[in-house]
């Protein structure tokens, strides 16, 4: 795997990641458990949260959020 290679699929983990975290968050608040849900309603929350976590890249810029992900691209 090339550096650039490497970087995608760290930032793509990391992402999937911290949305995962985040769906789970959110059925908290919603005062459910993830056992109430199917596997495909899981992971409509999921992608949902990582739209949101994509829009907050193209906004705030893709090299922060690449530190605020621990993600260093010479590492």
């Amino acid at each position: 795997m090339n550096l650039l290679s490497k970087t995608k699929h760290k930032f793509k983990q990391a992402i999937r990641d911290k949305a995962i975290k985040r769906a789970n968050t959110r059925i908290v608040i919603a005062r459910a458990k993830p056992e109430d849900f199917s596997i495909d309603e899981l992971e409509v929350i999921v992608q949902e949260e990582e739209a949101k976590i994509y829009s907050a890249i193209k906004e705030k810029g893709l090299l922060a959020v690449l530190a605020v992900l621990g993600i260093g691209v010479f590492g």
